[in-house]
């Protein structure tokens, strides 16, 4: 347990952390620190860039089999199964709108790439063994949440037009969609030679521009806050805690049906039970500006994020343990 407190607390005060926590302050002190909408959009590419490029090579210099491809599908399954699951609990416990509560269920859907190697970090000190294609299985769990995502936010408005048979051109030809999946089959065919090309600017620079992505992204949350004191009412911090629960158990029944390590088991298990507070909040401030951050940043990276570190990622690894003996 110490050394999960330890893990946790050294992930709390990492840099991306501190500096969404500086954003978010200098918006609740007034402070006119503010980052330019080009320069924010900018940021958000590069990091959908980054992350599908990434994410293709690390499946490229894996290789592929059966193992492989059907963690893949399991793990792009849940990514667009997890945001409906969450999109009708939010609908339960919540009186959020359409826009907000898809926004918000798209998060749930995809993974924390932080959390994911805060659990490989306790695996790796308590001696566990797990599949090392499992970082690709991450990365495929980046985009199904977002097109999930945009769907719950203009199925009824493309009801409502009778517009349904152009609704799926409209998400998939979406520019943060065609970045991400791009990103990735470029980065799966260059493979890790391309990425050595590249990687002085794809991997070097990548925490950096990440830090101040959620600058702008605290500033941004915190003008919400500003203005919507209510925005964390006891229905959605309630979620934020019951949802990882929720994603860790669809995690665990994927992981026992593909017959997966306990140490596999516990990663199916944390990567269904995160929430995104990169791909996703860069792709929604591109594809639904009209959601508000203060909402899904907050419940992402405010309360199930630090769960997860501090309580979930404990629980995840008993449980995939005990599954398997």
């Amino acid at each position: 347990m110490d050394t999960i407190l330890s893990l946790a607390a050294t992930n709390l005060l990492s840099p991306i952390i501190l500096f969404f926590v500086l954003g978010l302050v200098a918006s609740f002190l007034r402070s006119d620190l503010s980052v330019p909408e080009a320069a924010a959009k900018a940021l958000s590419i590069y990091l959908l860039f980054a992350i599908g490029y990434k994410g293709g090579v690390s499946v490229s210099d894996h290789g592929i089999d059966a193992s492989l491809v059907l963690t893949l599908i399991a793990g792009l399954l849940l990514s667009f199964v997890l945001p409906l699951v969450a999109f009708g609990l939010l609908n339960v416990m919540t009186g959020l709108g359409r826009t907000d509560a898809a926004a918000v269920a798209g998060h749930y859907g995809s993974i924390s790439i932080v959390t994911f190697v805060a659990a490989t970090s306790v695996l790796q000190s308590q001696g566990i063994a797990t599949e090392g294609y499992m970082v690709a299985v991450a990365a495929g769990m980046e985009a199904p949440a977002i097109l999930s995502a945009l769907w719950l936010a203009t199925r009824g408005q493309a009801q409502e037009q009778g517009t349904e048979s152009g609704l799926w051109r409209e998400i998939l030809l979406n520019g943060s969609i065609v970045l991400l999946i791009g990103s990735f089959l470029i980065g799966f065919i260059t493979g890790p030679k391309g990425l050595a090309d590249i990687e002085s600017f794809i991997v070097s620079p990548f925490k950096g521009v990440l830090c101040l992505f959620l600058l702008d992204m605290g500033l941004v949350a915190g003008r919400g806050l500003r203005t919507s004191a209510s925005v964390l009412r006891p229905g959605l911090v309630l979620f934020g805690v019951i949802m990882p629960l929720v994603g860790s158990a669809f995690g665990l029944a994927a992981a026992v049906l593909l017959g997966l390590s306990p140490g596999g088991t516990m990663l199916l298990m944390t990567l269904s039970a995160s929430a995104s507070y990169i791909a996703v909040p860069a792709a929604m401030r591109v594809a639904l500006p009209e959601a508000n951050p203060s909402i899904y940043l907050t419940l992402s990276l405010g309360i199930t994020f630090p769960f997860n570190l501090t309580l979930g990622i404990p629980l995840y690894l008993t449980m995939a343990t005990a599954w398997g003996g």
